[in-house]
């Protein structure tokens, strides 16, 4: 069986979608950040003050090619920073993309004090640009969040899985 991993910008809604899509095809699924902070025993935002994001980029990597037979995986917004990592997850999975307008992003994050790299408005919308271009060339199916409730998110997650044939190449 191979995996969906759930990509997007921070505060798309990958982990929330994740636990309710495992809930309802009753399946496992894995946050990769609580993954990371379990594991190190630290918070992501110590990781990223103490360490700096390029160890964080580091540690993201070895962890993501851990995972053992987790159906449903919520990846970390800057997962698609390292080409390493995209080339893991298409070659183990499925890639969705959850695509969500920065106007909703900056609603749900602005007074989230848990993203490291959630800074002044100018700065938060050049990161979300330059990440929405690599998410929408990585992605092997696309999501618009914007226009789907929570419910609907999941039941398009759904049929993917459904049309993949459980994600084990057979129909």
């Amino acid at each position: 069986m191979k995996h969906i991993y759930l990509i997007g910008f921070m505060g798309s809604g990958k982990s929330t979608v994740a636990k309710l899509l495992a809930k309802k095809l009753n399946i496992r699924h894995l946050d990769l950040d609580k993954l990371i902070e379990k594991k190190l025993n630290k918070q992501i935002t110590s990781i990223f003050k103490d360490e700096g994001e390029e160890t964080f980029r580091s540690y993201e990597s070895t962890y993501l090619k851990s995972i053992g037979i987790t159906p449903v995986i919520s990846t970390g917004g800057g997962i698609v920073e390292k080409e390493e990592n995209i080339r893991w997850m298409k070659d183990t999975g499925i890639i969705i993309y959850l695509k969500t307008s920065f106007h909703i992003i900056n609603k749900r994050l602005q007074n989230d004090s848990s993203r490291p790299l959630w800074r002044e408005n100018e700065a938060n919308t050049a990161l979300f640009l330059r990440r929405i271009e690599i998410y929408e060339k990585c992605a092997d199916y696309i999501i618009d969040c914007d226009t789907l409730s929570l419910d609907g998110i999941i039941d398009e997650i759904i049929k993917i899985y459904e049309y993949k044939g459980n994600l084990d190449g057979e129909k």
